[in-house]
């Protein structure tokens, strides 16, 4: 199988949609996230979607399999919560590894049923790794704002379990998203590289901030600009963009990172903002069409969807790019 460093420099990869999103439209109840693992747990886990793989791992699977069937180049792992800290809420830090193997296992079955099917193209799996719930440059408590909720080194441990379950569960790449604070990124980037020298492998890395207003900046008020530099001494596959905001509204952002990125350049949008419900509007045709934009000014390598996109978006997204030639890598 050909290299996916290679495969990005002949053609933009699609990445799939949002996992919670495909999630909803099964409507589970609380005694789908705890069959067959979490029987007699004492907190509610309904809503702990990355308990899924082990309770309903069916679900999962069919979900990576209407992604790939839609075009899509690389299905995320369902473990964007896959961390001792977010999994803290839950007290399911036991279950961390399992979570995170098993969620990788499924994916990577799906993606080789498809790259057996079609050899001219091959399909990869991105280990998700989100930003937990916790910031380590940001006080929880406006009395004291010297306070951190965590701090680097346990945010360290935390990633590095979970980057070698991950990699032990056989996954392509591994992908920091979701990136609120860069100081959380960078401990998971120390803690993939520790793994990395242990093992002796190297796999290829994207990280993927997002931008939480039209400020344009994250959480931590970081601007496109500053977010790129202080990640920028990895050698990273690429640096994106994703959540928060839809296509119409990341293009602005996504021009900073073309201009100044040494590496590929991500997106992958919400389908538009949420309504009053919390739900997204956005068809896979109006969405297509924004992106369309990205697409003619060449400022992407890889291209997917985050909240609300479904298979129906990336079967568009993707159609669209076969057109398109992907942004230049210059090193």
């Amino acid at each position: 199988m050909r290299d996916i460093k290679s495969i990005l420099k002949d053609r933009i990869l699609l990445l799939d949609g949002a996992m919670g999103t495909m999630i909803q439209r099964y409507k589970l109840e609380e005694e789908d996230f705890r069959k067959g693992w979490f029987e007699n747990h004492q907190q509610p886990l309904k809503g702990n979607n990355d308990l899924l793989s082990l309770t309903r791992p069916e679900i999962i699977r069919e979900i990576h399999s209407e992604y790939f069937a839609a075009g899509a180049d690389i299905a995320e792992t369902n473990t964007f919560s896959g961390t001792t800290i977010a999994q803290a809420d839950y007290n399911l830090e036991h279950a961390v590894y399992d979570i995170n193997y098993h969620s990788a296992k499924i994916a990577r079955e799906v993606a080789d049923e498809f790259s057996a099917n079609e050899p001219n193209k091959p399909r990869f799996v991105a280990g998700s790794i989100g930003p937990t719930n916790r910031t380590a440059s940001i006080s929880p408590d406006v009395n004291d704002p010297g306070f951190r909720g965590v701090t680097f080194e346990e945010l360290k441990a935390a990633y590095r379990q979970q980057t070698e379950a991950l990699m032990d569960g056989g996954v392509d790449l591994l992908l920091v998203e979701t990136v609120f604070d860069t100081l959380n990124a960078k401990a998971a980037l120390y803690a993939i590289d520790e793994v990395f020298d242990e093992r002796n492998v190297k796999l290829p890395i994207m990280v993927s901030g997002t931008i939480t207003d039209q400020s344009g900046r994250t959480l931590t008020g970081q601007t496109t600009d500053a977010f790129l530099i202080s990640v920028s001494h990895m050698d990273l596959l690429s640096v994106g963009l994703n959540c928060a905001l839809g296509a119409s509204m990341m293009r602005p952002y996504l021009q900073v990172l073309n201009r100044n990125s040494n590496f590929g350049v991500s997106a992958h949008p919400n389908a538009g903002l949420p309504n009053e419900f919390g739900e997204y509007d956005e068809t896979p045709e109006l969405m297509a069409e924004q992106i369309k934009d990205f697409l003619e000014e060449g400022l992407v390598n890889i291209i997917g969807g985050c909240c609300g996109t479904t298979p129906e978006h990336i079967k568009a997204i993707a159609e669209l790019s076969m057109s398109y030639s992907p942004r230049e890598i210059v090193k």
